[in-house]
């Protein structure tokens, strides 16, 4: 198996060596930040007088979207190969759905046989079309174009996906997911391919085995869907030639990054599609390059600073309506010299104080304002120092816990130290990491593959 060169210039490899050490501190800290904050919201469910219910469910919430996956990713970076195994990867690092299909030829014959043998171009994973699967599956509505999860192979995730809809139903359906091969990338073995895919099929709606979300359940049979996409294509378009590289893979394949159960001869078929016409038609609507797609963790983690700006102003307008309340800590005792022991400060002087504490809240807010506009167009150094300053506030409430300060309340801190993990926990996964590390010079679509549209 071959690798393509990586070019790296020799003026940027401190900069992405220094970028890598902060990434990995910060994935480390949201990992164990996320911990502390489901340990505390454990300790506080006994103080709260509004229910265990609500409890329930915001500690399943946590575990399951937060804390379960992080910790699946800081584990999975330790023993989990990052090289080709047969197996995509789930986001959060751990083993996914087995590559069960090879292709060779162009993006455009692909598309025109997947779509001549009746698949569909599943949506991008959006707030929208996440809403709209989730009502189709509840209410048994059709949705031909409901998106599939993402999936990482070659480092990014699925470059399309296509499905077909069973029952009328998004909760069962095939689907089958789609990465391009790297220039020169060989499978083991030395055998060349274009295209690699991994299809499953979903058999119902339940909760993950190893990280308790809601997710869709496969068939553990997945040599019967990968035999379903091969026969539905070789149906479509006779020219289709087909081989099989026996035995490719072994039987380690048990069970998916969900926890369902897989079971596999472990042959994978080779289907040539370089004789299948592309006529010129209008080419299907598709998922934009990953990379180069905004990531809802970005979305998220700049809402998050645009928050924690808004907090701030929030505490500057109070000290414009409510000067007396914030001087009055300042001020000396009544009758007081201002020499004494203990004494505070004169009317002026308080309100020196809390003139350039406003300013310096001010300052503060609209330092933040900026910082979430840079996060959320993808820069990296903005997204670097917006994780540092939680990682900063984040120890500084450690320090004063350890100091026998006072505890984390649901009335005075806990808002704003869930801000600060969530926010870390966000910008430091891999989704927003790679849109944040991509290459800007490179436009979002290059030259376009032979036969069909242009490459993403």
């Amino acid at each position: 198996m071959t690798r393509p060169a990586v070019k790296v210039p020799v003026a940027g490899v401190s900069r992405t060596a220094l970028d890598t050490v902060w990434d990995r501190i910060f994935f480390l800290v949201g990992g164990v930040a996320a911990v502390w904050l489901t340990y505390l919201l454990v300790e506080l469910s006994f103080q709260w007088g509004w229910g265990q219910i609500w409890f329930t469910f915001i500690f399943w919430a946590m575990l399951a979207y937060l804390v379960l996956p992080r910790l699946h990713s800081i584990l999975t970076r330790v023993y989990v190969p990052d090289y080709f195994i047969g197996r995509a990867r789930t986001s959060d690092g751990l083993l996914g759905d087995p590559v069960n299909v090879a292709l060779l030829g162009s993006e455009g014959q692909l598309h025109r046989v997947m779509r001549l043998a009746g698949w569909t171009v599943a949506d991008d994973v959006t707030l929208a079309s996440s809403w709209r699967i989730i009502t189709s599956t509840v209410l048994r509505r059709s949705y031909l174009e409901a998106p599939v999860s993402p999936l990482f192979l070659f480092g990014r995730q699925q470059d399309f996906a296509y499905q077909q809809e069973v029952d009328g139903s998004p909760g069962k359906r095939h689907h089958v997911r789609f990465w391009h091969c790297p220039p020169g990338w060989l499978l083991p073995g030395g055998v060349a391919v274009d295209w690699l895919a991994a299809g499953t099929y979903d058999r119902s709606v339940g909760f993950s085995l190893f990280t308790l979300q809601i997710t869709h359940k496969i068939d553990e049979h997945t040599d019967d869907e990968r035999d379903h996409i091969v026969r539905s294509i070789s149906d479509a378009d006779p020219s289709a030639a087909v081989r099989v590289i026996q035995d490719f893979s072994t039987g380690y394949h048990t069970r998916n990054g969900g926890g369902d159960e897989i079971a596999t001869d472990g042959d994978l078929p080779i289907v040539d599609l370089r004789g299948t016409p592309v006529p010129g038609v209008a080419a299907p609507r598709l998922p934009s390059d990953s990379r180069n797609r905004r990531p809802a963790p970005t979305i998220i983690g700049a809402a998050l600073v645009a928050g924690r700006a808004l907090a701030a102003a929030a505490l500057a307008m109070s000290f414009v309506l409510f000067p007396e309340e914030h001087m009055e800590p300042l001020l000396q005792p009544a009758g007081g010299s201002g020499n004494g022991s203990g004494a505070g400060l004169t009317a002026d002087q308080a309100q020196l104080v809390l003139y350039a504490g406003l300013a310096v809240v001010v300052l503060f807010a609209l330092a933040e304002l900026l910082l979430a506009w840079l996060v959320f167009l993808g820069r990296n150094w903005a997204r670097t120092l917006t994780m540092a300053v939680s990682t900063v506030a984040i120890g500084l409430q450690v320090i004063d816990v350890a100091n026998g300060g006072p505890g984390i309340t649901l009335q005075t801190n806990l808002p704003g130290l869930t801000l600060d993990i969530l926010l870390i926990l966000a910008l430091s996964s891999q989704r927003s990491r790679v849109y944040a590390r991509r290459d800007r010079k490179e436009p979002k679509r290059i030259a376009a593959r032979p036969g069909g549209r242009a490459a993403i």
